[in-house]
């Protein structure tokens, strides 16, 4: 898994490559979650992730509810893959993302 963080003023722009899973969920927290001070915007870039498991839902519930408190989370460029998992688990109605064209 890489991990690539750029911000722009409060916004925190990610870009996540690889697998969210078992072993690779606390990597995707500790490139994400201490880099949140004075962000109250996170987009994380899911175009070159193609599967999320159960741990790697628990962080983005997580980063969502933190930054729920300080302003907004958004996922961009999902796949059709990652988009199943979100709606057959309800993340769909609950985090903020736009499905890959």
């Amino acid at each position: 898994m890489t991990i690539k963080r750029k911000q722009n003023g409060s916004t925190l722009n990610v870009t996540v490559a690889g697998r969210i899973d078992t072993s690779t969920a606390p990597e995707f927290e500790a490139g994400v979650k201490p880099y949140l001070d004075g962000v109250d915007t996170l987009v994380i870039d899911f175009a070159e992730v193609n599967y999320v498991s159960s741990a790697g839902l628990r962080v983005l519930l997580s980063l969502h509810k933190l930054m729920m408190k300080k302003g907004e989370m958004k996922l961009i460029n999902v796949c059709e893959a990652v988009n199943d998992v979100f709606e057959v688990t309800g993340f769909d109605e609950i985090l903020n993302f736009e499905v890959a064209k």
